[in-house]
């Protein structure tokens, strides 16, 4: 499949993907906006049948896919896993998703109940990715990779077509894992709104992408935060081009700073978001007195947590 991304096919993805993932909640949490200084609209990407984003592109890259996908074979630190798992038993097509031994247990449930095969091989994602690259050419499976598959970035585009909707932004703030959200959104914004600044946010412990753009080359660097959902460690050289033309700027956030903004968001709103949701937030709250008095958003990308993780990081 073409790894391109396409405004005309972002266009298409909003009127196509499961009406279960799209309209979700945007408003201006007014507490939070004061505590920032910042006129600041949460995209609330949590309020769906897998807590994730992920259903957006998930849905639209099998809808694309169509006669084609027999069986599908995908890695996943557990979000991507379970929109693919989502929409492949819409389709009755099977499906084996690859995590990591590491991974949170939690998701790895949620994809088995959806109907999921997870096999647990390798200490990161990446490696659970490399095994998955193997699993796919021994069992003639198709291979479907975050990050490399323009429709995944597509369905993710379908978020920037609602956040603009809901009036004009100084900026977005994008948690930045593999590449597919950011580049969907700044295809559209670029397109719809050029003048609104795409503002990308990697852990300070997995700077892979972060150090990709700057270098604009895929640069390997180790993973070692506890935001699952942004922790890439061997970067998609796909993605990386495409952020060349998409991505303003690529800035860098503490775990610490994440699981503060957590706690602030659960305060101020009564979310309850993983660290990789909570990037872009403390992407603001850390440059704050850059963007007083702007209008900016942020997609809190998932909510899926443990209970150990839940008692350990908000309460």
């Amino acid at each position: 499949m073409d790894p391109s991304i396409s405004v005309e096919r972002i266009r298409d993805a909003a009127g196509t993907i499961d009406p279960v993932f799209l309209h979700s909640p945007q408003f201006d949490c007014e507490p939070l906006s004061a505590r920032l200084g910042v006129t600041t609209i949460l995209k609330v990407e949590s309020v769906n049948p897998i807590r994730s984003f992920k259903g957006r592109g998930t849905d639209f890259v099998m809808h694309r896919l169509g006669p084609e996908a027999k069986a599908v074979v995908c890695a996943s630190a557990g979000n991507f896993g379970q929109g693919m798992a989502f929409a492949c038993r819409k389709r009755n097509i099977p499906i084996t998703v690859f995590a990591a031994k590491t991974a949170n247990p939690l998701k790895i449930d949620r994809m088995r109940a959806l109907g999921a095969q997870v096999e647990l091989a390798g200490d990161d994602f990446d490696q659970a990715k490399d095994a998955a690259k193997r699993h796919s050419i021994n069992h003639d499976a198709l291979y479907v990779e975050d990050g490399r598959l323009g429709a995944i970035a597509e369905g993710a585009g379908t978020i920037a077509v609602e956040l603009l909707d809901g009036g004009p932004l100084d900026a977005v703030f994008v948690p930045l894992g593999n590449g597919s959200l950011v580049n969907g959104i700044g295809t559209w914004i670029k397109h719809a709104s050029p003048q609104t600044r795409v503002i990308a946010v990697c852990a300070e412990a997995a700077p892979s992408m972060f150090i990709s753009w700057r270098e604009r080359r895929p640069v390997e660097a180790p993973s070692t935060t506890i935001a699952d959902g942004i922790g890439v460690r061997v970067p998609v050289s796909e993605a990386v081009e495409s952020m060349a033309s998409t991505v303003d700027e690529v800035t860098l956030v503490s775990d610490e700073e994440m699981r503060t903004w957590m706690r602030r968001l659960f305060k101020d709103a009564g979310i309850v978001i993983e660290p990789a949701g909570a990037a872009g937030l403390a992407a603001i709250g850390r440059a704050s007195h850059e963007w007083e008095g702007s209008r900016v958003a942020t997609i809190l990308t998932g909510g899926n947590l443990t209970e150990q993780q839940l008692r350990d990081w908000l309460y």
